[in-house]
């Protein structure tokens, strides 16, 4: 078996539908932000202290996987790659306000690195907001048609700032700003 097809070595990719297009369309701009936004749930799912992380972490995995699907499908195929609505931004919304209700909201910014698990929570807060934001632009061209997609997205760079609260607590650390002195 080959890991690799020779089939975009001159510059495009394929869509889950017809054609290709070149890897620098904004569309292979937003699939990549979201497979990073993947990778780094993972990186922080694999460093997870508290029980409730990495349960809530591979589901968001899996979800951004099928929101992946949506945005690499064509118009013609777009139904049926269709999967994040309303239902799902409701999970991660309940999944929010649980945790929050557990936690103390810090009164000013937090500096990241006051854990692994939470120095990965923060980046992958900021990669799914550039996510967001390609996403926002292929709609906004009419790309694809979900605005579930870009909710979703929005909430759950949220959902990552409450684990890096969680996962602070987890390990110990106070996660206010330190007053300079």
């Amino acid at each position: 078996m080959d890991f690799y097809t020779r089939t975009g070595d001159d510059g495009t990719t394929g869509l889950l539908g017809e054609g290709r297009v070149p890897k620098t369309h904004p569309r292979i701009e937003a699939l990549g932000a979201l497979d990073e936004s993947t990778a780094t749930l993972g990186l922080a799912r694999a460093q997870a202290r508290d029980p409730r992380s990495s349960g809530i972490l591979l589901e968001a995995q899996r979800d951004l996987y099928k929101l992946m699907a949506e945005v690499a499908a064509t118009a013609e195929t777009a139904e049926q790659f269709h999967f994040i609505d309303a239902a799902r931004v409701n999970w991660i919304e309940s999944q929010i306000e649980n945790l929050s209700a557990t936690m103390t909201m810090p009164r000013e910014f937090i500096l990241p690195g006051d854990s692994l698990a939470g120095a990965a929570l923060s980046m992958a807060r900021a990669v799914i907001r550039r996510a967001e934001r390609r996403v926002v632009e292929l709609l906004d061209a009419k790309e694809i048609s979900n605005p579930e997609l870009v909710r979703y997205l929005n909430r759950l760079s949220s959902l990552c700032f409450i684990l890096e609260l969680v996962e602070n607590a987890a390990a110990g650390k106070d996660t206010t700003l330190a007053k300079d002195s």
